[in-house]
């Protein structure tokens, strides 16, 4: 008799210990299973453009109008009422191709009160067809080449322009300033790179 409860118990203890095993099993089946299932998503995600994450949030009002990052900088310059005025200087210098190109570009772009702060005549002798180099020339000195988010910018950096002279950054209390202008208005996002405005026009050292 108690040979007989003897086997029983290790009989039982077998299938108790077998399931158990077997339970173990499916529990790492589905773990692996659920890890292949997030990881493409995961993948998919770190794949995605900055315009296609912008595309889901929408874009910045800048002007009166929504700058969207499926149009390029000029296309998005050209919807803002506070940028006519740059605008126009961009297309009588002729660049207006240039900065519908892949880029990317990060221009710093002022306002058309800024463009009203220049000395009486400056504007309009920049716009004459005779100055058309000297024009091309400021317009340059807004424009870095690559793509730079405000939050890239330091206190102290000094950013080479497209006309070749240099910029200097200040951040102080969390506002940046391009020489002696102000950002007003940060990281908007074009597909062919950033715009900064800013509420002063930046003179090179050969136009001051």
């Amino acid at each position: 008799m108690k040979k007989t409860l003897r086997t029983t118990s290790l009989a039982l203890f077998a299938a108790a210990l077998s399931l158990g095993l077997a339970s173990c099993g499916d529990q790492k089946t589905t773990e692996t299973t659920e890890t292949n299932t997030t990881a493409p998503m995961v993948d998919s995600a770190a794949m995605m453009t900055d315009s296609a994450r912008m595309g889901k949030t929408g874009g910045i009002e800048v002007g009166g109008a929504m700058m969207t990052p499926d149009k390029d900088i000029v296309d998005n310059a050209v919807n803002s009422k506070d940028h006519t005025t740059l605008v126009a200087a961009v297309k009588a210098a002729g660049l207006v191709e240039t900065l519908k190109s892949a880029g990317p570009f990060t221009v710093f772009a002022p306002t058309n009160a800024a463009f009203n702060e220049l000395p009486n005549g400056a504007l309009a002798g920049l716009l004459k067809p005779e100055s058309k180099d000297k024009l091309a020339s400021v317009l340059k000195y807004h424009v870095i080449a690559g793509r730079i988010m405000a939050a890239d910018l330091r206190d102290g950096q000094e950013l080479t322009t497209v006309n070749g002279e240099k910029v200097k950054v200040t951040v102080k209390d969390g506002q940046v300033m391009i020489n002696n202008a102000t950002v007003t208005i940060p990281d908007v996002v074009s597909s062919n790179g950033i715009t900064h405005v800013i509420n002063q026009v930046l003179l090179p050292p050969a136009a001051k």
